[in-house]
């Protein structure tokens, strides 16, 4: 196990995921961790947290100096989301497809990981699992599945590739009520959600990174999923916000429910948040 901690690991986006993850790997013992922003202003306050930071982007070809040295590393974690709303959905795939290029001409890590999202998932009405989609044709998001691919193919040249397809992100400064309060005659109140804690995700990936990343792909999902109304309205409560109202829709709502079995199997892990109507919150900074 000592070994392990000698891995040098780089971190492709350090932002609202990145930059915990990096911080826990640090505690964790491990002694070299990289990690980038697109933001100047960001990397002194990354390196005073330890983190030997860059300051990289992928537009979608890479800009920024120093990608040779970002890339010489053990484990390489993309963790830098899709902007599909400003760019068009081909652009991420571009983005790794641009990343792989990189990798083909630099030190290539042993270990990759990629953050995905379960937005790849249909919404079919009943529980997925991983196998439920394992092609283009049977992605909801075409272009998450292709970018997904694209790093997948670096099996092939020796590197264990995993995948994770993450719930919604939520915890600390990211709270459910707050994207929804005072909203009137939402329709959508009895779909479950598929959430999944800030802290859990570190956890299940410094885990990961730890015993040796798999050539998998596994969900990232709490196992519980209450309704989004019942969250909606205990977050809007618990911080002084206006509820949002709700209707009965015309047609019944569809929804999946996405199952994280496979990857709590895998590492016998316990959820430090199973549950998101306990999720850990911060109140809103009043003065931002």
């Amino acid at each position: 196990m000592q070994n392990e901690f000698k891995k040098r690991i780089s971190i492709l986006g350090c932002g609202w995921l990145g930059k915990p993850l990096a911080v826990h790997l640090l505690a964790s013992g491990f002694g070299t961790v990289k990690g980038s922003t697109t933001t100047p202003e960001k990397v002194q306050p990354l390196r005073e947290l330890g983190i030997d930071a860059y300051c990289l982007s992928l537009n979608p070809g890479p800009e920024g100096e120093g990608w040779k040295e970002f890339l010489s590393t053990d484990v390489f974690v993309v963790d830098i989301p899709p902007r599909s709303s400003r760019q068009g959905g081909e652009f991420h795939p571009q983005q790794m497809q641009q990343l792989v290029e990189l990798l083909n001409t630099n030190t290539q890590p042993k270990e990759i990981l990629y953050i995905s999202s379960t937005s790849v998932y249909p919404e079919t009405s009943q529980i997925l699992t991983e196998q439920d989609v394992t092609t283009q044709a049977q992605a909801a998001s075409s272009f998450m599945f292709e970018a997904e691919e694209i790093l997948r193919a670096r099996h092939a040249q020796g590197q264990q590739v995993t995948i994770l397809r993450c719930g919604g992100l939520m915890g600390y400064d990211r709270i459910p009520g707050k994207y929804v309060q005072g909203k009137t005659n939402l329709t959508t109140g009895s779909t479950p959600v598929n959430y999944v804690h800030q802290d859990d995700v570190v956890s299940l990936i410094t885990q990961l990174i730890v015993e040796g990343l798999p050539a998998d792909t596994f969900n990232v999902v709490a196992p519980q999923h209450p309704s989004r109304q019942e969250v909606f309205v205990q977050s809007c409560q618990a911080f002084g916000w206006t509820p949002p109202t709700f209707a009965e829709p015309i047609e019944p709502e569809s929804f999946k429910i996405i199952s994280g079995e496979k990857l709590t199997d895998y590492l016998h892990y316990t959820f430090r948040f199973p549950d998101p109507l306990h999720f850990l919150y911060q109140a809103p900074d009043k003065t931002t």
